[in-house]
């Protein structure tokens, strides 16, 4: 029986490889679970590709390509910056999804931070450019948090997606932008091999280990870490930092200005292959649940600033994965789940004592630990893939056009008929007329001449 079931196009930037960043394990997961529930899948980059997939297709694509996969398909699922470079896209017949779990508008804030100003506002034009692109068009749009919901639902109102039409649809305006966030394995975390423990010179078998599971980027304040752990020592002379990944998959990623500022700072410490380990390159998508379960404690520490307010870190959906206690700052969405259910330790900003004190009772305390275990446990059930992607699954099991859509190809949401502005206008004045007078009719023309004179 031929499979009736949408037809489903993923698109990235991404590298899809063994080794794989956040976004790509997204766009993986997505495909392997619409394939799972029977639909065509296949899954595209403009990056490098060389990973199967299981009952859907990977592979690299070139840009010349783009159009007819794209008509190949019934719903596509695009993330990154695909819209404002194929502007086509603005008229595909095809439903199509805007993954807007990156604000990367607000990346770039820091990702560019230590460039010239010219830079920097070249950076925020083009993600700003992007951005407008798929707010223009999408007809569903998913994020990673109501957090996050809550910003997309501001730039889509400002976009003018917020209208009479998609409200009377659904006033909750679910149909338009719903909470998909990153999610952890359907499957237990299992231990194959030891990578850290007894095998990395320097690292004890029964040494504990704090594990930062992620690149170091400008947004985070690693630091913190490495200075708090300088003063653990002294009451855990055998604790280890391992850094798990310091050289991003993607060769389009350059190394962050942080990065070389934390190996500067744990060779001034004098801690850097003694204290504090860096894996200089980056550990295989099936490989990181090894180091995990090699570790004792998570940890994720940040700056405050506007993109800690909406972001979502991944690697703290790996540690609830793998079973860890964690150890972060406050101020986001997970700093504030960690305090909530009690899942380790959520420091204040900055707070190296403090950040040093969570460390020692999270490796001192077996209480304290095993409660935070059990917890992270219980918690983690929430993050499954099976449960996160569950409105996107729905969309591409019966896709549908935005509500708005022949508005927005007829353009009639930016445009008022002169029929329409004269009956506004008259409706206005009646108004004045009978609040003012006359005489505040006079004004109000007057005040409108003038402003049109400027």
């Amino acid at each position: 029986m031929k499979n009736s079931r949408p037809r489903v196009l993923i698109a990235t930037l991404d590298t899809l490889g063994d080794k794989m960043a956040g976004p790509a394990i997204r766009a993986w997961e997505i495909a392997t679970h619409l394939a799972e529930r029977g639909h065509a899948v296949r899954l595209v980059t403009f990056a490098e590709c060389d990973r199967s997939g299981q009952g859907f297709s990977a592979e690299h694509i070139e840009v010349e390509a783009f159009r007819a996969a794209v008509s190949g398909s019934d719903v596509v699922i695009i993330q990154g910056y695909i819209a404002a470079t194929f502007s086509w896209l603005a008229d595909a017949p095809q439903c199509i999804v805007y993954d807007l779990y990156d604000p990367f508008h607000l990346e770039s804030l820091e990702v560019e931070r230590y460039q010239p100003i010219e830079q920097r506002d070249a950076a925020l034009a083009r993600a700003l450019l992007e951005l407008n692109a798929q707010l223009a068009r999408g007809d569903f749009f998913i994020c990673a948090s109501e957090k996050q919901r809550d910003l997309w639902l501001g730039q889509l109102a400002s976009a003018g997606r917020i209208n009479p039409v998609t409200y009377d649809a659904d006033p909750s305006l679910r149909r338009l932008v719903d909470v998909v966030p990153f999610g952890t394995s359907d499957t237990p975390a299992t231990q194959s091999r030891h990578p850290i423990k007894g095998v990395i010179p320097g690292i004890g078998e029964d040494d504990p280990v704090i594990i930062w599971g992620g690149g170091v980027y400008n947004w985070f304040d690693p630091l913190l870490v490495v200075q708090a752990v300088a003063q653990v020592r002294e009451k855990v002379p055998a604790v280890k930092l391992f850094f798990l990944g310091m050289k991003h998959p993607n060769p389009d990623v350059p190394e962050m200005d942080m990065a070389m500022r934390t190996r500067a700072e744990s060779d001034r410490l004098g801690l850097t292959g003694t204290t504090v380990f860096f894996h200089e390159d980056w550990v295989a998508y099936e490989d990181r649940v090894n180091y995990l379960l090699d570790a004792d404690i998570g940890v994720s520490t940040h700056f405050a600033h506007v993109e800690t307010d909406f972001s979502f870190r991944t690697r703290i959906l790996d540690y609830l994965w793998a079973g860890l206690p964690i150890v972060c700052s406050e101020g986001d969405s997970f700093g504030a789940l960690v305090a909530a259910e009690n899942l380790g330790e959520s420091v204040p900003v900055g707070d190296t004592d403090a950040l040093r004190d969570a460390f020692i009772r999270m490796l001192t305390d077996t209480e304290a630990a095993a409660g935070a275990r059990q917890n992270v446990a219980r918690v983690a059930e929430d993050f499954r893939w099976r449960r996160t992607l569950a409105p996107l699954l729905e969309f591409c099991a019966a896709p549908h056009r935005a509500d708005d859509y022949s508005r927005l190809r007829s353009g009639r949401a930016e445009r008022t008929s002169p029929i329409s502005a004269v009956r506004r206008d008259l409706r206005a004045a009646a108004r004045v007329f009978r609040m003012h007078g006359a005489r505040g009719v006079v004004r109000k023309l007057r005040w409108r001449a003038a402003r049109m004179r400027k």
